[in-house]
């Protein structure tokens, strides 16, 4: 009788200790957690939630959390600084990406299937490659790209798009992040005034701070000066 409660008190103690979240480790020698540099640039990582179009976590996303190198970061939190004058702020939707995130969404891709009313409304799942809504390679992968918009600070109603994240509270862009559709383009037209003015805005703003703009996204904004130009990570994302 006493070895079998030993042996209870001994599977309860690994149970327990199971439950336990497991300790980050350090991040790579030049990345940083944003929230450690620019700590009122909001955060809504879709990535490390359903929320996304592949409608389930990415790989490699284990926490809602934005790294990048220190001189993305410290570049995007010059950014936060201009636009705070405004009374807004940036929005982050991705910034590092694992290369096992990169290799999960072109497995989820490849699998096929229709289109998506919500995140690609006119091309079917497997054409996201061909098409290049979706990378084989992606620049995130080496630290110093963001996806990106902005939002007014008081968080003040705005309209939802009918493709893309729907529910950032962003400026009207005329889409929403990750709307696999041409509306995405940046100098897309014709487009609303006050989505077009948006766009200018956002891309002034991080050109400003030393970003380049991707012209088949207006979220998609890389780092001039990277300092990994030719090397890609897959460190999982994890909060300390």
């Amino acid at each position: 009788m006493r070895q079998a409660i030993q042996r209870i008190g001994f599977c309860a103690l690994m149970i327990a200790g199971s439950a336990l979240p497991v300790r980050a480790g350090p991040l790579p020698a030049g990345f940083v957690r944003l929230a450690d540099v620019a700590p009122s640039i909001r955060q809504d990582i879709r990535y490390a939630n359903a929320d996304n179009f592949l409608h389930r976590k990415v790989n490699g996303y284990d926490a809602p959390v934005c790294i990048l190198t220190r001189e993305a970061a410290e570049a995007l939190s010059r950014v936060q600084r201009a636009i705070a004058t405004r009374g807004l702020t940036l929005v982050v939707f991705d910034c590092y990406r694992p290369a096992r995130a990169v290799a999960d969404m072109g497995e989820w891709t490849a699998a096929g299937g229709p289109p998506d009313p919500q995140w690609y409304p006119k091309v079917k799942r497997g054409d996201l490659i061909a098409k290049g809504y979706v990378g084989e390679l992606s620049s995130h992968s080496r630290g110093s790209t963001v996806d990106v918009a902005i939002a007014p600070v008081d968080s003040t109603p705005v309209p939802k798009p009918a493709c893309g994240a729907i529910d950032a509270d962003t400026l009207d862009f005329g889409t929403g992040f990750d709307c696999f559709d041409p509306m995405s383009e940046t100098a897309r037209r014709p487009l609303g005034a006050k989505a077009a003015a948006n766009r200018k805005l956002l891309v002034d703003a991080m050109r400003a701070g030393g970003f380049k703009n991707y012209a088949r996204e207006w979220w998609h904004f890389a780092l001039a000066r990277e300092p990994f130009q030719k090397q890609r990570f897959d460190f999982p994302v994890t909060v300390e």
